[in-house]
């Protein structure tokens, strides 16, 4: 714990290298726990397919959890 699933359009390696250093240190900060309780993932949509892939299947479902959607502040 915790697990951050990050889902965005093709990143070259060493951007999303650096994308899961930086969200690995905020939830190590914020939540203050251990850096070996830390898993980031970063996983390529294409533009194509987010519609499908991570709007409908997962950012809808999900919304009562979702803080911030589309640069919008749900809180």
């Amino acid at each position: 714990m915790p697990y951050i699933a990050v889902k965005c359009y093709p990143r070259d390696d060493e951007t999303k290298r650096r994308l899961a250093e930086r969200l690995s240190e905020v939830i190590i900060e914020e939540l203050g726990c251990p850096a070996a309780a830390v898993t980031v993932s970063v996983e390529d949509v294409t533009p194509e397919a987010w519609e499908e892939t991570v709007e409908k299947r997962e950012i809808e479902p999900g919304l009562d959890h979702v803080l911030i959607r589309s640069g919008e502040k749900r809180y």
